[in-house]
């Protein structure tokens, strides 16, 4: 037996399921047709339809059906016309295999005249013989006829379903923009808001520091030669001012570009946010090659994010973050054992982790069930 026949051997019984189900699925939408009228039950049907094609063809979830009632009920109805093309034969042929199997041995309890393979033509059974030849000759082929007809229209079906259920290419590009308008307008409420927590910072730390440290240096200038004490504690006030004021400038530059990924990188810089397996988190980090900054910041921000979140908010006692690229994307994941129940519309730190995001044309997704886990997973575009 070679290879091809025993693939499509082990392939028949997947095969005659996919098209089984489509065609009950087809009989369900006939008769329940004026609830897909409803656009989201019909989108919802289509999604489902489409996915379970895609299961069978090993292809990865290609995101939301296309848009419009019409379209997706045209695209349904070629999905039920071609599943009933691909589907009849494969399945008739199966069910005479089985009907043939059960009828051969109990041929002498049956009607006189009953042939093998019930409703299918074939030999009468009129003996232990014919039922024995003629019936189990008639089984094995009625098999062998659905392992021949069902693996490829059935991958042939899934194809077209995924062709008929997923968006155009004007849609897609449609709802790029406007993926992309909405980025761009979080992305400058975004910047905007930081440049206004950057103005307060530097206006309520640094500035008022600076300002106390002029009046003090001019206090002392005035009493010099004259209190050499009160030079002194001027003078050592407006050093400690100076030094305080430089903290909080470090701390605000901190939040623009942090030091540590100049100093260490990324990889270096994520070891500095999660210490070890000792610190209940560990850190897992692939070749990451070069990457560049404003993408290293980013990931930089969304793990110091999920951490603290973790460890604030969802009572975690052990987290993971890995990192890896594959090819053109970053991929960050942090999963943490927590309560879960973590919103992503709920709190400025998960929101904040979307913007900076989505401002570089990434996608974030986080699941979060009762109970936990919560798995934030970041994707970044970082050149191939």
């Amino acid at each position: 037996m070679n290879d091809l026949v025993r693939g499509r051997i082990s392939a028949t019984p997947r095969s005659l399921g996919y098209l089984l189900g489509t065609l009950a699925a087809t009989a369900l939408t006939l008769l329940a047709l004026p609830v897909f009228l409803v656009p989201a039950a019909g989108r919802a049907w289509a999604f489902r339809h489409r996915e379970r094609a895609a299961r069978l063809l090993h292809a990865p979830p290609s995101g939301p059906v296309r848009s419009g009632t019409w379209r997706v009920l045209g695209g349904l109805g070629g999905w039920a016309v071609t599943g009933a093309a691909a589907g009849l034969p494969a399945v008739v042929c199966a069910a005479n295999a089985v009907t043939t199997a059960v009828t051969v041995p109990l041929w002498w309890a049956l009607p006189e005249g009953t042939r093998a393979g019930g409703f299918a033509a074939g030999a009468p059974l009129t003996g232990w013989g014919t039922a024995l030849t003629l019936g189990t000759a008639q089984a094995l082929a009625f098999a062998a006829l659905a392992c021949a007809l069902a693996p490829g229209p059935a991958r042939l079906h899934a194809r077209t379903t995924v062709v008929l259920l997923s968006p155009t290419a004007a849609e897609l590009l449609a709802r790029r923009v406007a993926a992309l308008t909405e980025t761009r307008a979080g992305a400058m409420d975004a910047h905007g808001a930081e440049l206004r927590r950057i103005e307060r910072d530097l206006h309520d730390g640094a500035q008022a520091r600076l300002v106390g440290i002029a009046l003090r240096l001019d206090l002392a200038r005035e009493s010099l030669g004259e209190d050499p004490g009160t030079v002194a504690a001027l003078l050592r006030e407006a050093h400690e001012g100076t030094e305080a004021a430089m903290a909080e400038l470090r701390a605000v530059t901190r939040t623009l570009f942090p030091p540590v990924l100049v100093d260490r990188g990324l990889a270096g810089a994520l070891a500095s946010l999660a210490p070890g397996p000792a610190s209940g988190t560990t850190l897992d980090v692939g070749a990451l090659g070069e990457v560049p900054a404003a993408v290293e910041a980013v990931a930089y921000f969304t793990v110091a994010e999920a951490l603290t979140n973790a460890a604030k908010h969802s009572g975690a006692t052990r987290t993971a973050v890995r990192v890896v690229r594959d090819g053109g994307r970053l991929r960050v994941e942090v999963r943490d054992n927590g309560r879960g129940g973590a919103d992503a519309g709920r709190g400025t730190g998960l929101t904040g982790i979307r913007h900076r995001v989505l401002a570089l044309d990434g996608g974030v997704r986080l699941t979060s069930p009762a109970g936990g886990p919560t798995v934030l997973t970041v994707e970044l575009p970082c050149g191939s």
